[in-house]
């Protein structure tokens, strides 16, 4: 882009440009490689749009440059145009006077009542559909129309064409220009929709090729406009909800086709022509366009006949070999009459033909009339579209023209499409030459959209890659950005096969800069990325800084669209009333009943062996009065939507659960709630059925307690003042072997545990730290006994070991006059220690 800065376009063309052909040139241009790029005429043709919150600049060099707008640089709202200004914008795009004879004026007949309903419904406001089959007149009728409405709305009547659009995103995009005065500057679709809504016009459609959803989508983006839209049977119909009124166009009267008839031959029909007449109003179904090229037939008749009379009025010479029987042209047949495109060609000039031609293989599409000199290579050959247009073989379509219902497909069947890939190709590489000619505008590029994708799919793909190259900074020079897409994907495709990667990127890289601009992010990244890696395997640098660039935008966009919106908090329906009630509680209010089991202090020995010490710890905290926190009722501050709400749901730090623990870990989940429990909304379930283990575990863990205390109590009475007797029974200083009793939690792979033997005699004591139950005979101890070190306080006196009972079936004497409370402690540990082997 900067080798054409401080140019203008007069350097440009003095420097090797030259203009486009002329009529008279004689000479069609002959494009090559060279003569396509766009510097190879002068300077390259820079455009700066505005694209929604993007500046965008065209460069056809090195790829469209795309930035956000400056501070300070946004655009307000446009105005309006006035009527003067949209009287002059019409003058300018209206069709200018075709050269060759003056077309005949062709008067509107049997439309009457059609015409007057149509609009009297758009001066109420009503949106009409006008349906009719191809050459019913349709386009005629819009013009009658739109001469009476010209006052009835505040913005005018504008006048579209649907032809080739299935979406409303152009139709709309057009209909905003055509009203505001915004040059240069394309809005994105949320403010391209708030400005059409404010459009009031009578907008006449013709050509319309959508319906259904789409239809409703252009009807509701335009309340205060009333449409006016023309269209064929096959179109797809609105939905039942549009509330759209229905025309039918049907075919004229007899009267009014020899009415017809008789204007476009500028004379009175015969009694032989008025017959025929009838006849082909009863197989055309009274269409105007067949009646239009019967005139046609009926001149050229005349003409050859009239041609005929003047040769016999003169003598001929010695050497004439002229007949002298007068030879005179018959009527038309019937079937020449229905389909009169091969005998009306074969009448008209070469340069005619020569058009027909190139028609047909661009799809129907005619060039404008300035192309045709150096397309057919005839100085006169402009002529001949006024010629076309007059024998109906050509339809006005917008402001342009293509070949009329059924006239390609009957030109095809004599041989007119034999040469179409030739033509195809000489079309494209003359449009390659001339939309990359810098005095070319885009607005004129535009305007010839259709032929030139016409050109484009029929061509080579050299030919194709030139023309895509050099159209698609034209087409988005003049916000034309449908053809701009297609031209970029033909293009695309036509480079990938021709083996030109350098163009591949360029297209791949204008793809991502056009979906950017669109808000399709997705695409645009995977075009800009394809983009770059092309670039970067061709050690493009400038290239590839501008592909990054744009991708630096695109990640943006994206970050800015994951954004979440602001969360907005709002109490469920359900839980409204509930949650004014709620109170937090704290953790360690919460007593359950099994903590008033444990109430001692001195268990520190205990707490060694048995998991349960958390218990311990946490039962003096029980008793204090329970702190609470009231929480306020949660209102919604207004409406809200159900997409940007995070809905809160109270929680409540204790699980008050009717049924009491099973497990220790429920009873220290309970004690101390690792976090807090949402609010069940739903019925509890049932609790299941307790474990029979699990019972079994929790009662000896209850035994192992009562054990620990008569442990402790039984030394607190043998540490008294008073000596042992002198007679006693022997004391063994063997101690007795004592397993340790580890209370494990319940697992699914734990056996069962085994019940406890029968407790010693009277004599026997068990220290502090281990198990008071003995092995049982005959088993394995689970694990060896425990060697640690006594937790027995140094001033209390050691513990006697007590020689385990004799083996015989004699009692054990048991001497009577010591008052020693060990006996009795020891029976009730016996008693307590062997409750769970009798349980179930």
């Amino acid at each position: 882009m900067d080798r054409t800065q401080g140019q203008t376009e007069q350097d440009g063309q003095s420097a090797g440009g030259s203009a486009p052909p002329v009529p008279g040139s004689g000479q069609a241009p002959a494009p090559s490689a060279t003569t396509a790029a766009p510097t190879a005429h002068g300077p390259a043709r820079v455009v700066t749009l505005t694209a929604g919150d993007f500046t965008l600049t065209v460069n056809p060099v090195d790829g469209s440059e795309i930035e956000p707008l400056r501070p300070g640089t946004e655009r307000g709202r446009p105005a309006k145009r006035d009527a003067a200004a949209r009287t002059a914008r019409e003058t300018a795009a209206r069709v200018p006077a075709l050269p060759g004879p003056g077309g005949l004026i062709r008067p509107l007949l049997g439309r009457e009542e059609e015409q007057e309903r149509l609009v009297r419904l758009l001066a109420r406001g009503r949106s009409v559909r006008l349906t009719g089959p191809s050459g019913s007149g349709r386009s005629v009728l819009l013009d009658a129309v739109a001469a009476r409405c010209a006052g009835l709305a505040p913005d005018g009547v504008v006048r579209l064409s649907g032809y080739g659009h299935q979406q409303p995103a152009e139709l709309l995009q057009t209909l905003y220009a055509t009203v505001y005065e915004a040059p240069g500057e394309r809005p994105e679709r949320d403010e391209l929709l708030a400005r059409v809504r404010d459009i009031g016009a009578i907008v006449l459609l013709d050509d319309l090729e959508m319906g259904g959803p789409a239809l409703d989508e252009l009807l509701r983006a335009t309340p205060e406009c009333a449409y006016l839209l023309a269209t064929t049977p096959d179109t797809r119909s609105p939905s039942d909800d549009s509330h759209i009124e229905e025309v039918f166009l049907t075919g004229l009267a007899k009267a009014d086709c020899v009415e017809l008839l008789e204007a476009g031959v500028g004379r009175p029909l015969t009694d032989e022509e008025t017959a025929w007449a009838g006849d082909l109003r009863f197989a055309s179904e009274g269409l105007p366009l067949r009646f239009v090229q019967a005139a046609a037939l009926l001149r050229q008749r005349d003409e050859l006949n009239h041609s005929a009379e003047e040769d016999d009025e003169e003598e001929p010479g010695v050497f004439d070999e002229r007949p002298r029987d007068r030879v005179q042209v018959p009527l038309p047949t019937l079937a020449e009459g229905a389909a009169p495109a091969e005998l009306l060609a074969s009448r008209v000039s070469e340069s005619a033909r020569a058009a027909l031609r190139i028609a047909c293989a661009l799809g129907g599409e005619l060039p404008h009339h300035a192309h045709l000199p150096a397309l057919v290579g005839d100085t006169h050959a402009d002529t001949a579209v006024a010629e076309l247009l007059a024998c109906g073989l050509l339809t006005p379509v917008g402001t342009r023209h293509r070949l009329a219902a059924g006239v390609a497909r009957q030109l095809e069947e004599v041989g007119y499409g034999d040469t179409a890939a030739e033509e195809a190709r000489t079309a494209a590489r003359h449009y390659a030459w001339w939309t990359g000619h810098a005095s070319v505008t885009p607005e004129r590029v535009a305007a010839e959209a259709d032929a030139v994708l016409a050109a484009l799919a029929g061509a080579d793909v050299v030919a194709a890659v030139l023309l895509a190259r050099t159209a698609a900074p034209a087409f988005a020079g003049s916000l034309h950005w449908e053809a701009w897409e297609r031209v970029l994907r033909s293009g695309a495709e036509a480079a990938r096969k021709a083996g030109e990667v350098a163009e591949q990127a360029y297209f791949h890289h204008e793809l991502g800069v056009l979906a950017l601009c669109e808000g399709r992010l997705d695409r645009a990244r995977a075009e800009l990325e394809t983009s770059i890696g092309l670039r970067g395997a061709l050690a493009d640098k400038r290239g590839t800084v501008a592909g990054r660039r744009a991708l630096a935008l695109v990640v943006d966009r994206e970050t800015a669209v994951a954004a979440s919106p602001p969360l907005r908090l709002e109490a469920p329906a359900a839980l409204a009333a509930a949650s004014e009630a709620l109170t937090v509680v704290t953790p360690a209010t919460s007593g359950t009943p099994a903590t008033p089991a444990a109430s001692s202090a001195p268990t520190a020995p205990l707490a060694k062996a048995a998991p349960t010490a958390p218990l311990t710890k946490a039962a003096p905290a029980a008793n204090r009065p329970a702190p609470s926190t009231r929480i306020a009722p949660v209102v919604p501050v207004g409406p809200v939507s159900a997409e940007a709400v995070t809905r809160m749901t109270p929680v409540v730090p204790v699980n008050r659960s009717a049924e009491p623990p099973t497990t220790l870990s429920e009873v220290f989940e309970d004690a101390f709630p690792l976090s807090p429990k949402p609010v069940a909304l739903a019925a509890p379930k049932p609790a299941p059925a307790p474990d029979r283990r699990r019972l079994v575990l929790l009662a000896g863990a209850g035994a192992l307690t009562v054990v620990a205390l008569g442990t402790v109590v039984a030394l607190a009475l043998g540490s008294s003042d008073d000596t042992p007797p002198e007679q006693g029974p022997a004391v063994s200083s063997t101690p007795s072997a004592a397993v340790p009793s580890t209370a494990r939690g319940s697992s699914g792979n734990d056996p069962a545990p085994e019940p406890p033997a029968a407790s010693a005699p009277a004599s026997e004591a068990a220290q502090p730290g281990q198990s008071a139950a003995a092995p049982t005979p005959g088993r394995t101890p689970g694990r060896t006994p425990s060697r640690r070190p006594s937790a027995t306080p140094p001033n209390s006196p050691p513990p006697s070991s007590v020689s385990p009972p004799p083996t015989t079936a004699g009692p054990s004497p048991t001497p009577t006059e010591t008052t020693e409370p060990s006996p009795t402690a020891t029976q009730v540990v016996t008693a307590t220690a062997a409750s769970p082997t009798a349980g179930p």
